[in-house]
């Protein structure tokens, strides 16, 4: 199933601290809002352009966890009239502040969605100078520390803070009879990750986060990723290994005494960059975060 609306390239330049997906001038673009029926009333939605949704429904209401960008809006609300009849979730739940995850919070708390995030989303909403911030319904107005339950549709919904991982304010959304896990940002699926360390995120802790996932995660558990194709928990063991490891080379250049200039010469994922590198956090990007979070500690 999908629903498609043509919106400008610049759509898709995610807003403050979020992922570009390219600066060339603006072009028109068909973006097309795809849905995966994953069972038990959950669909997961993606564009392709911003990050992947959750869809709840049933007769107590939709919940949806996240809501991209800020003019994607319309084509999510197709999407979701499509799969449950209605364009307004009763319920948001926001994974994490950046602009391709709520960058929807407006559109949809004018139609009467509650948006719910954790007390960091909405400090960093509030305190960001993007202009899509300054929307009324932009801010989350239920926010929460360390967990949030929905009972819903037959489903125990939790959403659970996870500190210090892509920012300071992630979540995990975990559909618990359906044992399907939205992850947020804390899981790109076959891609480097965009470790955001302006916004509190660190290396050591967004490796915690995706231990924390594969933890909850069973053999059976689908995992839905901030970015990138519907996983299990290979990909995400993947994800680990390979983050962990390039953590350890960075780090013992910079303990070696190496310098931003020298770490980069030595190219310490060279062997990496065919797999993992994509427009966004290129090997260059990737070994940079990693230098930066380095010196840091």
């Amino acid at each position: 199933m999908s629903f498609r609306l043509a919106i400008s390239t610049a759509a898709a330049v995610l807003a403050a601290g979020g992922i570009a997906v390219g600066t060339a001038a603006a072009v028109q673009q068909d973006v097309t809002a795809t849905s995966t029926d994953m069972g038990d009333g959950i669909h997961m939605i993606s564009t392709g352009i911003a990050g992947n949704l959750a869809l709840l429904t049933g007769d107590d209401g939709v919940v949806m966890v996240d809501d991209q960008l800020p003019n994607t809006g319309s084509v999510i609300e197709g999407a979701v009239v499509e799969i449950a009849g209605a364009g307004a979730p009763r319920f948001i739940v926001n994974t994490h502040w950046h602009g391709d995850h709520t960058g929807g919070n407006a559109h949809f708390a004018q139609q009467g969605s509650t948006v719910a995030a954790h007390h960091n989303i909405r400090t960093r909403i509030a305190d960001s100078e993007a202009e899509w911030t300054d929307a009324p319904g932009a801010l989350p107005i239920l926010t929460f520390g360390d967990d949030l339950t929905f009972h819903m549709n037959g489903q125990t919904v939790e959403a659970v803070h996870v500190p210090s991982a892509h920012t300071d304010g992630d979540a995990f959304v975990y559909f618990r009879e359906a044992d399907i896990l939205h992850m947020g940002d804390i899981f790109f699926s076959g891609w480097f990750p965009f470790i955001d360390l302006d916004s509190g995120g660190t290396v050591d802790g967004y490796l915690a986060g995706m231990e924390r996932g594969l933890a909850l995660a069973g053999e059976d558990t689908r995992i839905i990723p901030g970015h990138g194709p519907l996983s299990t928990r290979v990909e995400l063991q993947a994800s680990i290994d390979m983050l962990r490891e390039a953590a350890f080379r960075v780090r013992t250049l910079v303990e070696g005494g190496a310098d931003l200039e020298a770490v980069l010469a030595a190219q310490p994922l060279a062997d990496y960059d065919a797999e993992w590198s994509w427009r966004f956090i290129t090997t260059e990007r990737m070994v940079t975060t990693l230098y930066n979070d380095a010196v840091a500690n």
